[in-house]
């Protein structure tokens, strides 16, 4: 038997997915770094690999390692034994830089200090590091590599394990090999591997095995089309993986969707970003039939095509939108999100993959967090009174020297004074050296849950890193995952909250 729904029920069976930001876990919102008023966007973009396509990262780690060692191995000279070695995933985070010229990898705060730095295997100490880098500022244009991409991680664990066992092999009496070598020997491998489809042919063969299906996509794409936005997929991915991904995760999902094609009012591939924000190339469009380009340019953009290569300019000319009517959300800080608001109006929202687990990280250490917190505003306190002692046992001293030595019972006070003040503040100092190793432990303790070697990605020690400095400088939203969109209205006002700065605080 059928009974009908009440009022309220049937209200929120028209409302569906609607709902309020309170009632959405942490892990799934999305978050606002500048404010941004979605009724006054006409057309979101989106890029494919790490923001649509999401990826099994450990398992597209082992491969990308794999399949370079072997070009490493076949094409450069490396030997046979390199394949033998320990690579951990753990030894790479989105944000840390390679120093080629020195065999380093290093992470730094939101001042571009050198925090953590690893030589190989082994962890610089704090003299050692300041002794590298605290001379001269970095110009991280010649000698440094900026790992930003999840997909650049492996370079990174591949380098630090290759520098501890060409070192090793040094000791062993064999000469090492030139660090910078290295570096463009793994990236090259990597780019050949890339280049000639070994990587993504492996990919193709098994795209359940290696790309996240996320069963809400579809929805999300939908819901945003159907409050009148039109939207865009620009990719560096060429038409043939691009159509298998895309097919993976779209086709079928929803019947008034027969092609994946359907879901996007203009489809570009092998965009070549950051390129396509700052030059002039043109679109092409591609054969369907033969998924190559065709040799005349194009000079229109219609739906159920896909066009090739192109450019911010022609886009906008040819859409008719353009500016802050615009949002492109991407993955890469440098390719997608930095170069659109340094040189263009767009607005932006970067897909961060690691942000589900750094909030569940962070929701489970909440409490200690919270103790980490209290712990250093009494240190700072604790260290404000130390002062505070130290210039009074000084002042103490200049009286007593001044002190005329028949004032006998002035004297004496001073000296009282002098003792109580030293009692005092040495008490203060076995407090503080107390304090600085609860600190200190609860810190590594915190810091490890979230990476053994590295920490938070957005953090580095009190500061935030530089990653995510520059997350929160250049991305006006930023998510885990796209169809965290769904959660919200589509002409949501999202408002950033209100940033305190140290004497407001």
């Amino acid at each position: 038997m059928v009974t009908a729904l009440d009022p309220d029920a049937q209200l929120n069976a028209l409302l569906g997915e609607v709902q309020s930001e309170i009632d959405v876990a942490r892990r799934y919102r999305v978050f606002c770094n500048r404010n941004l008023r979605m009724d006054s966007i006409e057309m979101i973009g989106f890029d494919m690999d790490y923001t649509l396509a999401l990826y099994h990262q450990d398992k597209l780690e082992k491969l990308s390692i794999q399949l370079t060692l072997q070009k490493m191995i076949s094409n450069h000279g490396y030997p046979p034994d390199v394949l033998l070695l320990d690579y951990r995933p753990q030894r790479a985070v989105r944000g840390l830089m390679v120093d080629k010229k020195r065999g380093n990898v290093f992470k730094m705060d939101r001042h571009s200090h050198v925090g953590r730095c690893y030589h190989g295997f082994r962890k610089l100490e704090r003299e050692e590091r300041r002794a590298i880098y605290r001379s001269a500022r970095l110009d991280v244009a010649q000698t440094y590599a900026w790992i930003d991409t999840l997909f650049g991680l492996p370079e990174s664990v591949m380098f630090m394990t290759l520098v501890d066992f060409l070192d090793r092999t040094e000791r062993e009496g064999a000469p090492a090999d030139d660090y910078t070598k290295l570096f463009d020997d793994i990236r090259q491998a990597i780019d050949e591997a890339h280049r000639d489809d070994t990587l993504k042919s492996v990919i193709k063969g098994d795209l359940p095995g290696f790309i996240v299906k996320d069963p809400s996509l579809a929805e999300t794409l939908h819901k945003l089309r159907s409050s009148g936005k039109k939207l865009f997929l620009l990719t560096n991915s060429l038409f043939d993986y691009t159509d298998a991904v895309m097919k993976f995760l779209l086709d079928g999902e929803r019947r008034a969707y027969p092609s994946w094609r359907n879901y996007f009012d203009v489809v570009i591939v092998g965009g070549a970003k950051p390129a396509f924000f700052n030059e002039r190339r043109p679109f092409f469009q591609i054969d369907l039939a033969t998924g190559k380009p065709t040799p005349a340019e194009a000079t229109r953009l219609s739906q159920g095509k896909v066009y090739e290569g192109g450019n911010v300019y022609a886009f906008e000319q040819m859409t008719g939108i353009m500016g802050e009517n615009c949002l492109y959300i991407g993955d890469h800080i440098y390719g997608d999100i930095l170069r659109l608001r340094k040189q263009h109006m767009w607005r932006t929202a970067m897909v961060l993959q690691e942000l589900d687990r750094e909030i569940a990280v962070g929701d489970r250490l909440a409490d200690q967090i919270r103790d980490l917190d209290l712990l250093d505003r009494r240190r700072r306190n604790l260290e404000s009174e130390i002062d505070y002692q130290a210039l009074r046992l000084k002042r103490i001293k200049v009286l007593i020297d001044e002190q005329d030595p028949s004032g006998a019972a002035t004297r004496q006070r001073l000296d009282e004074a002098k003792r109580q003040t030293k009692a005092s503040l040495d008490s203060l100092r076995d407090r503080d050296q107390l304090m600085t190793v609860e600190v200190d432990s609860l810190e590594d303790m915190i810091e490890r849950a979230y990476n053994p070697y590295w920490g938070s990605i957005l953090r580095e020690g009190n500061e935030g890193s530089r990653f995510g400095e520059q997350v929160n400088d250049y991305a006006d939203l930023y998510t885990s995952k796209v169809s965290n969109f769904l959660s919200y209205s589509p002409l949501r006002y999202f408002r950033a909250p209100r940033r305190a700065m140290p004497h407001e605080q």
